[in-house]
């Protein structure tokens, strides 16, 4: 088997449900299988699973085990060559993992391959590429001046060598992951990815980012003024340094301050309430129900032209690809003026986010 694509699900069914439809698209044509990881979650996403998707693998953990080792546990039972990481939170393109996998069998050393990833808004995400983050790359981060720590050095579309990726994507084969230990479980959320992809560079395997496939991740990250973001960070990084540096005063000092720092600075995350006056549905014709759901003025269209202002189109799947979604909601002239929702085949809901601080939003609607 060529591909493992390993997906931790906690309480995201609608997110999850709409990742699945896409990954069964990208995988078409590959020898690949779909392991769904789900960490005790209270929602209905088994069931959905179960009912929906009876070819994927799924592992119910009865607690919720922590990203790293729900993804280890995942990895256990995967047969491919390679893995794949992948959030539920996630939209991959048709064409996504054929473009990587071909990329990846011609680097004779490869440890971690990662590519481009926009919010639900279409912005790409600058976490999709980082540098190893020193403790006084980390402090700058936390203080709103991040440029050091993500590798900009990189352009977003191009391809190049990168020595940190996020947990949301991450392909590598099955051997180094094992190789290196897989994700370390002393972390429980944050700071895995970034201890995952710093010991396959310690390993002696060259980390690469390819620019040329984006993926759509609705859930950025948490905005630094969010004192439980700081923490957390923060509480990774010294994780991070007691593994891999030396200790010393100077960095626990930095640490102290950091989290000092987050105290001085709280406060909750700001999420905007967008203006949206009219929707533009991408498809062949309009679902029964959605009009209601909506309450608001929908246009049916087979294209898009133009792009008026608070209006939030929504793409079909069924109608409208997924890489050309993509590519739709990472055009400048159709992002600096709309939102996006994506109503995925044989669903009852519509689902994005316009905002990449937030999880997003799902929309239902009855068909009947």
């Amino acid at each position: 088997m060529k591909l493992s694509v390993v997906i931790l699900n906690y309480n995201v069914q609608y997110f999850l449900e709409s990742c699945l439809k896409s990954v069964q698209k990208a995988i078409d044509g590959i020898e690949a299988e779909i392991i769904v990881v789900d960490n005790n979650s209270s929602d209905r996403s088994c069931d959905m699973v179960k009912t929906h998707f009876p070819d994927v693998v799924l592992i119910e953990n009865k607690e919720n085990s922590g990203f790293s080792k729900g993804n280890n546990i995942g990895e256990s039972q995967a047969k491919g060559e390679y893995l794949c990481i992948l959030n539920p939170d996630t939209i991959v393109a048709e064409d996504t993992f054929k473009i990587l996998l071909e990329f990846a069998n011609g680097i004779e050393n490869l440890g971690v391959l990662g590519c481009r990833l926009v919010d639900g808004t279409g912005h790409f995400l600058p976490e999709s590429k980082r540098n190893i983050p020193k403790p006084n790359v980390a402090l700058k981060k936390l203080l709103g001046k991040p440029q050091s720590y993500y590798a900009t050095q990189i352009e977003e579309e191009a391809i190049g060598e990168v020595p940190i990726f996020v947990g949301a994507f991450m392909i590598l084969k099955k051997e180094v992951y094992n190789e290196v230990g897989g994700f370390d479980e002393d972390y429980f959320m944050y700071g895995e990815d970034v201890d995952l992809s710093y010991k396959v560079l310690k390993a002696g395997y060259d980390n690469y980012y390819n620019g040329n496939t984006t993926i759509i991740h609705y859930k950025g990250e948490s905005t630094l003024k969010d004192l439980n973001y700081a923490k957390r960070f923060y509480g990774a990084m010294q994780i991070f340094y007691k593994k891999h540096f030396k200790s010393n005063f100077i960095f626990n000092s930095l640490v102290w301050l950091g989290i000092r720092g987050a105290y001085l600075m709280r406060s909750e995350p700001l999420v905007a309430k967008n203006r949206i006056d009219s929707y533009t549905l991408v498809s062949k014709d309009i679902p029964r129900g959605l009009k209601e759901a909506l309450n608001k003025p929908i246009t049916q269209v087979t294209s898009i032209d133009t792009v008026e202002e608070y209006t939030e189109i929504i793409f079909d799947a069924e109608y409208v690809t997924y890489k050309s979604i993509i590519e739709h909601i990472s055009n400048p002239e159709i992002n600096n003026k709309a939102f996006f929702k994506i109503l995925p085949k044989n669903a009852n809901f519509i689902i994005g986010s316009n905002s990449s601080k937030n999880r997003g939003e799902v929309i239902h609607f009855k068909k009947d």
